[in-house]
C-alpha cells in the first residue's frame, strides 16, 4: 500500500509540475488554431525546391500535432500540391515539438532543453526532406510533385461546402474549444500513461542507477532508445515526463533526448500509413532519417553540455517541487483546474460513450455504419469527416472515434466513400 501511495505522489508531483505550462501552451494552441491553418500550409510548401521544404519544417515545429496526428495533415498537404520532400519535412519536424511541449520542456528541462528540441527538430526536418529530393529520381519528382493526383476521386461532381460563418462564435470555438476539449482528447491518453510510467520509474528505479553503465551515454544507449521509441506511440509531451526520469535515473541527456525526438516522431501505425500514401522508398528515407538524426543531435547535445560545464540536473532542480509541502497555492490552483480538465476529457472518452441516450442509438440504426480502421485521435475524425462529407450523395455524417466508425445518410455509393476514407491514409473494413 504504501509503495502504491508513493508511486501516486511521484505522479501527482510530476503532474502539478507540469500543469502551469501546460495550461500556457493550450492557449498558444487555440492561438495558432485561428492563425495555422492547412490551407496556409499547403499554400506555401507546393512548389519542389529548398524554399518549400524550409517552410514546411518551419511551420512543422510549434504545430502541436503528434504522430498521428500529423498524418491526415500531411496526407491533405499532398492532395493538394505539397511536393514529397516538403511532406518529409513537415512529417519529421511537425510531432517532435509544439507550443505546448515547448513551454512545459522547459519548465520540466530547463531552458537548454527548451531551446535544443525545437531547433534539432527543424533541422532534422530540413535533412529529411533534402534527402527525399535527392533520393527521388528527377523523373519521379516530376511525375509526383503534385502526388495529390494518384488520390483524385473519380470524375464525380462534388458537392461544394458552405463557406464558414466567421463570427464571434467561430473564433470561440477556434480558440476555447479545439484546445481544451479537441486537442486535450488527443493527448490525454498518452499524456496520462507517460505520467505513469515516470512515476513508476521513479520509485523503482534509484537516482543515478544507470550511471557508468554502457548505456547510460553515447552510441549505444542512443541505438537501444531509438529502437524503443521509433515504434512506441507517445506524444511530444506525454514523452517529457518519461525522459526526465531517464535523467534523474542516470541516463545522459543526449539519450533522453532520442527519445524525446523518436518516440513522438514515429510510431508503428503512422510508418504503415505513410507506406501507402507515400510510397516504400519515401517512408523508409523518412524512418531512416529520423534514426540517425536523432542520434546525431543526441550526442551533440551531450557535447554541449559537456563543453559548456552546465549541469542538466542543476536546470531541473530548480523547477522541482520534492513533497506537496512545497507547492505554492498559484500552482495548486492552476493544477486542480488542469486536472478537472483531464477528468472531464478521460469522461468524453472512455465514460460517456457507454451511456448513449436511446434516441442516439434509434438515429444511428437508421444510417450507415461504416468501420474504419487507422483513426487515433481528433484529427483523424475531422479529415474522415470531410473526406466522406465531400462524397456525392451524403447528406449527413457522423464520425466517432471511440467506435472507430462512421455513419453516414444519404444516396450514396458504398465504393465512392471507401476511396475517399482509404485516399486519406485510412482503411474501410465495411
Amino acid at each position: 500500500m504504501d509503495a502504491i501511495l508513493d508511486i501516486l505522489q511521484a505522479v501527482l508531483l510530476l503532474f502539478i509540475q507540469m500543469a502551469p505550462y501546460l495550461m500556457l501552451g493550450l492557449v498558444f494552441v487555440g492561438l495558432l488554431n485561428i492563425f495555422f491553418t492547412k490551407d496556409l500550409v499547403t499554400k506555401h510548401i507546393g512548389r519542389n525546391n529548398f524554399t518549400s521544404i524550409f517552410k514546411a519544417a518551419m511551420f512543422g515545429v510549434p504545430l502541436p500535432l503528434c504522430s498521428c496526428g500529423v498524418i491526415p495533415s500531411a496526407v491533405y498537404m499532398a492532395k493538394n500540391g505539397a511536393s514529397k520532400p516538403s511532406v518529409v519535412s513537415f512529417l519529421i519536424s511537425t510531432p517532435q515539438t509544439g507550443i505546448d511541449s515547448i513551454l512545459a520542456t522547459y519548465g520540466m528541462m530547463g531552458p537548454v532543453f527548451a531551446i535544443f528540441r525545437p531547433f534539432a527538430a527543424l533541422l532534422m526536418g530540413l535533412i529529411g526532406g533534402i534527402v527525399t529530393k535527392f533520393a527521388i529520381a528527377k523523373d519521379e519528382i516530376a511525375a509526383e510533385t503534385n502526388i495529390g493526383k494518384k488520390f483524385d476521386i473519380p470524375l464525380m461532381k462534388q458537392p461544394v461546402p458552405a463557406p464558414e460563418v466567421k463570427n464571434f462564435k467561430y473564433y470561440a470555438s477556434k480558440a476555447m474549444i479545439y484546445p481544451f476539449i479537441e486537442f486535450l482528447d488527443d493527448i490525454t491518453p498518452q499524456f496520462v500513461v507517460g505520467l505513469f510510467i515516470a512515476g513508476l520509474i521513479t520509485y523503482f528505479v534509484p537516482d543515478n542507477f544507470f550511471s557508468g553503465s554502457f548505456i547510460s551515454n553515447g552510441i549505444i544507449g542512443m541505438i537501444v532508445t531509438m529502437l524503443i521509441g521509433v515504434p512506441m506511440y507517445v506524444c511530444a509531451t506525454a514523452s517529457i515526463p518519461i525522459a526526465l526520469s531517464m535523467m534523474m535515473k542516470g541516463f545522459s541527456p543526449g539519450v533522453a533526448f532520442v527519445f524525446l525526438a523518436a518516440g513522438p516522431a514515429t510510431n508503428a501505425a503512422s510508418i504503415a500509413v505513410l507506406t501507402k500514401v507515400l510510397g516504400k522508398k519515401v517512408t523508409a528515407i523518412f524512418v531512416f532519417t529520423i534514426s540517425v538524426s536523432s542520434i546525431a543531435f543526441g550526442l551533440l547535445l551531450d557535447l554541449i553540455f559537456n563543453m559548456t560545464g552546465i549541469d542538466p540536473h542543476a536546470q531541473m532542480s530548480h523547477l522541482h517541487v520534492h513533497d506537496m509541502s512545497t507547492v505554492s497555492w498559484f500552482d495548486g490552483l492552476v493544477a486542480s483546474v488542469f486536472f478537472i480538465l483531464v477528468l472531464l476529457s478521460i469522461y468524453r472518452l472512455y465514460i460517456k460513450p457507454r451511456f448513449k441516450p436511446k434516441e442516439e442509438i434509434i438515429m444511428e440504426n437508421s444510417k450507415t455504419k461504416i468501420s474504419i480502421e487507422g483513426m487515433t485521435c481528433n484529427h483523424c475524425v475531422m479529415n474522415v469527416q470531410k473526406a466522406i462529407t465531400g462524397t456525392l450523395g451524403v447528406t449527413s455524417v457522423d464520425v466517432k472515434l471511440s467506435e472507430n466508425a462512421a455513419y453516414v445518410e444519404g444516396d450514396f455509393k458504398f465504393y465512392d466513400i471507401k476511396k475517399a476514407v482509404e485516399d486519406m491514409g485510412y482503411k474501410v473494413i465495411g
